[in-house]
């Protein structure tokens, strides 16, 4: 029964054909009021998991969903592809004055609304507490759809204070079914999810973590800037994308280098005031071609279908916010990149920032686990897919679609050098009782009788020049590796000095071989991620239709305020352009055409697609 239901909902309000993965499971399970947990990749569709049980729930007389939300933005594009979509939806929050508040609560009060959104902050407040009471007498609420659910958890990689107080929703709302959501979570955080919103007897779906259509690729950090600037300009010239630094200062840098270099960058960060920060989020989901350069305070519910690539300048907390940010990239199925750049300096700054937050030392434990379990995915030598989704407990076989699949690193028999880097490491602190940073000891390593070596009598070890053969940079990569391995320590509180730890004994007595990977150049070989048009081998008049299709939809865009993929996806105007429909019949079994865009845009295509 409620497989028709739902079925008949995903065509005739959101224009798609069927389900994808697990959505229709899931879907079917909460519109017969049972409770879930769901991980789902992103772009895998999770907003229809709770949207299609509001719309089904509301016809049988079961009141307004409660989408409880952690970003504003998020909430007024979803509301804005509601309301195209004709369901009735709404959101309360900080963008509202009273009044506007006022009209929403009344909505709500009198049963007009298919779903709400709100933050956890507007939740728990007594006003809105107190109409949820009075909706909840009268068995007028629906669903509670808790969206980023790993904001709950302390283990998560984005933890949110305001969202442990949603366990009040099973303790004074029983019976309303509950669905948490989210893209990133591992075994650890799904535990956490589970206690604080007291979802035990819910049922757990998991979707496969894989986005075959993200390359990954991961470069050691030598000259970042040039390595950028080669990765955009050979694969992603008037591409949308995002532009991932660690400080704010450098996301302004980057973002006025970048526009210096011919491309359109906005930066993005906590420390810009509201109104530049919403006009440029504004202006990267509503423009083509514009790249955002920003902090992590940006991308979290950024639903912009056409995202072509994530670069990272700087090396991120942990797997988790490395999935949930390069899954920003091509949520429209099309192929996309994640490309990061990393050096010494970036394992340095984490593993600082750890030993500086504040939390107990079993918190601490945990989030350097999580950077180790990043770093050994950095510097894999096999498949960075394989080593991704094993993170989160799921087995794959080797892509072919990433770089060490397309290009296999050289490995080498570093069993040597790393005795050698390590023996150093102890002789310098023993000769001198001192430690010394990564640019004396490898001037130690190959021989350079510099006046800092000769000031502390270095140039006498026995681990002088013992390493010459290998160049500076070469010994930078064993040591970067040495460290992402745990057999080297850097003491960020004492000017970042290099520290041997227990795990490099085994290393120094030849117990333990060492086989890194070997710093190349790049192949040069061109890996181009190719654009819509092309993949779709459309011909000439159709490339021209799918131009003024564009033009169109922006345009149309432009008059509601709304970003243009809220209006079509690139998919949907591509099969326009391939198929040209020459009726509403023909238009309505183009997926992503529902029947109220159909009655609302219909004339409009039909007129662009006659022939």
């Amino acid at each position: 029964m409620t497989t028709s239901i739902a079925q008949d909902i995903l065509q005739e309000v959101f224009g798609y054909p069927r389900f994808r993965g697990a959505q229709q499971t899931v879907i079917d399970h909460v519109i017969a009021n049972g409770d879930a947990l769901v991980l789902m990749p992103t772009g895998g569709g999770k907003s229809l998991c709770y949207q299609i049980p509001a719309i089904a729930r509301f016809r049988q007389g079961l009141g307004t969903c409660i989408v409880i939300s952690p970003l504003i933005a998020l909430m007024h594009d979803q509301v804005g592809a509601l309301d195209i979509a004709g369901v009735n939806a709404a959101f309360l929050n900080s963008s509202q004055n009273a009044a506007e508040s006022r009209y929403v609560e009344q909505q709500l009060l009198q049963g007009q609304l298919v779903l709400l959104y709100v933050a956890p902050e507007r939740l728990t407040t007594p006003r809105f507490l107190a109409i949820l009471e009075a909706l909840h007498e009268k068995r007028q609420l629906s669903v509670f759809a808790i969206d980023e659910a790993h904001c709950v958890s302390q283990w998560g990689h984005d933890f949110r204070p305001e969202y442990r107080s949603l366990s009040l929703l099973a303790e004074r709302f029983a019976g309303v079914p509950r669905i948490a959501l989210t893209a990133t979570a591992d075994s650890i955080t799904r535990a956490d999810i589970i206690e604080r919103l007291q979802l035990e007897q819910a049922h757990c779906f998991i979707s496969s973590f894989d986005r075959p259509n993200i390359r990954y690729h991961v470069a050691s950090k030598t000259e970042a800037r040039k390595q950028l600037l080669h990765f955009l300009r050979t694969e992603h010239v008037d591409d949308a994308g995002i532009v991932y630094c660690q400080s704010r200062k450098k996301v302004e840098e980057t973002a006025l280098w970048l526009t210096q270099e011919g491309f359109h960058a906005l930066p993005y960060h906590a420390g810009l005031d509201i109104k530049n920060r919403t006009l440029h989020q504004n202006r990267f989901l509503r423009e083509d071609s514009l790249i955002i350069v920003a902090t992590i305070a940006f991308g979290m519910g950024i639903d912009k279908p056409n995202v072509r690539f994530v670069a990272h300048l700087d090396l991120p907390k942990n797997i988790e916010s490395y999935y949930q940010e390069t899954g920003r990239a091509g949520r429209d199925g099309d192929n996309a990149n994640a490309w990061m750049t990393y050096g010494l300096q970036d394992v340095v700054n984490q593993r600082r920032m750890i030993d500086e937050s504040v939390g107990s030392e079993a918190f601490k434990q945990s989030l350097r686990g999580k950077l180790d379990a990043l770093l050994a995915l950095a510097e894999a030598t096999d498949c960075r897919r394989v080593r991704l989704l094993q993170y989160f407990d799921e087995a794959s076989a080797a892509c072919g679609n990433c770089d060490n699949c397309l290009n296999p690193p050289a490995i080498w028999d570093a069993s040597v050098a790393a005795q050698q880097l390590l023996s150093c490491i102890y002789r310098i602190e023993k000769h001198s009782n001192l430690s010394f940073g990564a640019g004396h000891l490898i001037d130690v390593l190959r021989g350079k009788l510099n006046d800092k070596v000769q000031q502390f009598g270095h140039g006498s070890l026995s681990t002088f020049g013992i390493g010459a053969t290998l160049s500076e940079q070469q010994w930078r990569s064993i040591l970067r590796q040495l460290v992402a391995t745990g057999a080297v320590r850097v003491d960020a509180t004492a000017f970042n000095t290099l520290k041997l730890t227990e795990s490099a004994r085994g290393i120094l007595k030849g117990e333990v071989p060492i086989h890194l990977r070997a710093e190349h150049k790049a192949s040069g070989k061109k890996t181009t991620v190719k654009n819509v048009t092309a993949r779709s081998n459309l011909d000439d008049d159709s490339v021209d239709c799918l131009k003024t299709l564009k033009a169109w939809r922006s345009a149309t865009a432009a008059k509601n305020n709304l970003p243009a993929y809220l209006i079509f996806h690139d998919s949907t105007l591509t099969a326009l352009a391939e198929t040209m429909p020459q009726s509403l019949k023909e238009l309505s079994a183009i997926a992503g055409i529902g029947i109220k865009k159909l009655e609302a845009y219909g004339a409009d295509l039909l007129q662009i697609l006659q022939v």
